[in-house]
This record gives structure tokens, C-alpha cells and sequence, in this order.
């Protein structure tokens, strides 16, 4: 069975003025939520997850990709993005892992925005209200510090003890303001080869 949703939220945030400081360019930063069921309810341990995953995961990725890319104004407007889930306290955090941490969710949102980046990610545990967090780090550069970024926010009623908050997160535009440099630049002043950050 595709994924029960009880509803779905847009939360969208134009940062205009960071430091006391008026951005250049306002930072808009972009949430698409669902509440549903949580598939696994009521059944226990669960060994093969795979049957409630290929259920529910294309649906949820397509239809919050189609929420973020209404709100942004296509996939080309996307510049960071990430994505995260909170299972409610009956349930286990390999569940809300389980609907996020598959290509067949993620890739409806990487492909629409033509990301190369992997998805940064949360995935918790918590009551109804608990703190949604979605970290974004740009869509092609991992290293670009100026779109490490972290969405917060809480649904009042959600997750309930049975359900699963599934997100999707973007941002046009980074940190208004950003000075602190990238990861590329710190691996230079540390003399670490940047194909190989590591030195291993």
C-alpha cells in the first residue's frame, strides 16, 4: 500500500536582514512535510523492510519534490537541499531511516534539481512537536560552507506515537553574509592534497 498521509506542510522562511545587516540577496529556505503512518505499526519487529519501502518511498519523494519545486520555481532555482524524518515513540528509527535512505526516495529530488551532491540528512526519534531539523549543504559542491544550512521546525500534532514525519529541505541562496571561507581552503593552508582530504 502507498504511504497513508494524514497531511502535508509547506514551510517556506525569506531571512532579509542576518547581523543587522540587510542580504544582498534574501536566503529563502524551503520545507515540504508529510505526516503518515507509520507502515510498520503494530507488527512488532520487522526483519525485511524492503515490501513497506518500495510502498511508500516513490510516492513521498515525488510528491514532496513536486512541493519543493512549486515553492522554488523549478529545480534549477534549488541551491541547497536535504532531507530528514522523525518516527514517532512507538516506532523505531530504522523506520524513519528506512523511507528516506533509499534511492527510490531521494533520487525523485536529486534528479528534478540536477543535484551531484549526496542528500545531507536527520533522522530521530520523538513525540508530537518534537524539533524537525533539516541540514542542507549545496546541491553539487559539499565543501561550499556557504549553504551549510539547517532548517528547524516543529509540527504541533506530528509524529504521533503510530506515525512518521517525512521531509524534504532547500534553500535558494546560502547564509547571507557567509565569510568564513570552504573546506578547499582549509585543506590548502593544512597542506592535504583535496582529492585526498584525509591524507590516507
Amino acid at each position: 500500500m502507498p504511504a497513508e498521509i494524514r497531511k502535508t506542510l509547506l514551510h517556506v522562511e525569506e531571512t532579509l536582514i542576518e547581523g543587522g545587516k540587510a542580504a544582498e540577496t534574501p536566503l529563502k529556505m524551503i520545507a515540504a512535510i508529510a505526516v503518515i503512518q507509520n507502515p510498520w505499526a503494530g507488527q512488532g519487529f520487522v526483519e525485511d523492510l524492503r515490501p513497506e519501502i518500495h510502498d511508500c518511498a516513490p510516492g513521498l519523494g515525488e510528491l514532496l519534490t513536486k512541493m519543493v519545486l512549486d515553492a522554488a520555481g523549478g529545480g534549477d532555482k534549488v541551491e541547497g537541499y536535504g532531507k530528514s524524518a522523525i518516527v514517532g515513540l512507538n516506532g523505531e528509527v530504522e523506520h524513519a531511516s528506512a523511507l528516506i535512505h533509499t534511492l527510490r526516495f531521494g533520487n525523485h529530488y536529486r534528479e528534478a534539481v540536477g543535484a551531484k551532491s549526496y542528500l545531507a540528512f536527520t533522522n530521530t526519534r520523538g513525540p508530537a512537536n518534537a524539533p524537525l531539523q533539516i541540514p542542507l549543504m549545496d546541491k553539487n559542491d559539499g565543501g561550499k560552507r556557504s549553504h551549510y544550512l539547517t532548517i528547524a521546525l516543529q509540527v504541533a500534532d506530528a509524529p504521533g506515537p503510530d506515525e512518521i514525519v517525512v521531509a524534504l529541505g532547500a534553500s535558494i541562496g546560502g547564509r547571507p553574509h557567509h565569510r568564513i571561507g570552504d573546506r578547499y581552503q582549509d585543506l590548502k593552508e593544512l597542506g592535504h592534497d583535496v582529492d585526498n582530504p584525509a591524507a590516507v
